[in-house]
């Protein structure tokens, strides 16, 4: 595997330590590369309401988006259960940010946006 994406893996699995999940005990990190070498960390934060509940991969995107970063190289997610692969919502705030051949990278393997997302929604 890419050395980038072992990293990625690697910091996703550190940060999942700090996941809000005390409904599903789902805990899950990401970790995105900016295109300037810049990594930025996301954790899932549950909520009550589940609908306000925020996933890790948006969460990463948020934080990048924050310090002005806007072009992304690779997303790793993992989580605490086997084949953590995004939702449907955060694929699609990924592609408002990414082409369909972004890397997702995952324990299991590495996805192309457009693998998981092959019609996502478009203005």
């Amino acid at each position: 595997m890419n050395p980038d994406y072992q990293n990625l893996l690697q910091q996703a699995h550190l940060v999942r330590a700090y996941a809000y999940a005390p409904y599903s005990d789902y805990k899950v990190g990401a970790a995105l590369l900016g295109s300037d070498g810049n990594v930025y960390l996301g954790v899932n934060v549950e909520n009550a309401s589940y609908g306000a509940t925020l996933c890790a991969e948006r969460a990463a995107f948020a934080a990048a988006i924050a310090k002005g970063a806007r072009k992304f190289t690779a997303l790793a997610v993992v989580g605490n259960r086997p084949d953590c692969i995004p939702c449907g919502i955060c694929l699609q705030w990924m592609s408002e940010f990414v082409g369909p051949e972004f890397p997702v990278v995952t324990e299991e393997g590495v996805y192309r946006l457009g693998e998981l997302l092959p019609k996502g929604f478009q203005l």
